[in-house]
């Protein structure tokens, strides 16, 4: 009889024995392993991705998700959902070295005379490079004078990155001039060409636009950012 139980027992032990191994792997490391070499994102949503898929950029509800070969990082960008304007997603080496950045433009105002978009550059170990924001360019590079010459047309002086500017501006006979610079914020409109960050920079006299100024960047090694090299005015047509 105690030779029955044993061999019960043996055969019992080998049974579970056989069953243990058969069983995948715990499901809790299994979600841990997978989450460490996926690019699924629970928390966020797809809303852009360059033409190979090399970068793309996932909408959170305090920002962004964006991810470079794989490679994840948060950002707190300004991305409103109600622009209408889908971001556009590049991968482009933009500071001449051989290697591909990620660059983003995301529209972030848009309105009756309001265009407004930002420019993010973000290397390969997913460190955003610095692209001064029109604010800064206007403080360190622009001056303007608005001087009211007569009853119907204002003169416009100044000078954008060491050349000078001037131009004539025909107004309504009864506006009444309430500046003496030029105002800018209303239109910011990014993009690319030929592998430069160029920004149009709209100029405005209160209520109307009189000038588009055209800015080009470069990018500087020795400071590890883009600079302005290029300010070129052009008045608008009336």
């Amino acid at each position: 009889m105690k030779k029955e139980i044993g061999t019960l027992l043996l055969l019992s032990t080998v049974i579970c024995s056989g069953c243990q191994s058969g069983q995948k792997e715990d499901p809790i490391e299994e979600r841990v392993s997978n989450e460490a070499h996926s690019p699924t994102h629970i928390d966020a949503t797809l809303i852009g991705a360059s033409d190979n898929n090399e970068v793309k950029l996932y909408k959170k509800e305090d920002g962004v998700k964006l991810e470079v070969n794989g490679r994840v990082k948060d950002f707190n960008w300004n991305n409103p959902s109600d622009t209408g304007t889908e971001p556009q997603v590049f991968y482009i080496d933009m500071t001449e070295d051989g290697k591909e950045e990620a660059v983003i433009i995301i529209q972030t105002g848009r309105g009756t005379e309001l265009d407004n978009y930002d420019i993010h550059v973000v290397d390969q170990d997913l460190q955003e490079i610095k692209v001064p924001h029109y604010e800064e360019i206007v403080a360190q590079h622009m001056e303007s004078n608005i001087v009211k010459k007569d009853h119907k047309t204002l003169n416009i002086t100044g000078r954008a990155l060491g050349k000078e500017y001037h131009f004539d501006y025909q107004i309504d006979p009864e506006l009444e001039l309430q500046q003496d610079e030029l105002g800018f914020g209303g239109i910011t409109i990014y993009y690319l060409e030929n592998q430069k960050i160029q920004l149009t920079l709209a100029a405005s006299v209160f209520p109307m636009y009189v000038a588009d100024f055209h800015i080009t960047y470069k990018f500087d090694h020795t400071r590890n950012e883009f600079m302005v090299a290029q300010i070129e005015v052009v008045p608008i047509q009336q």
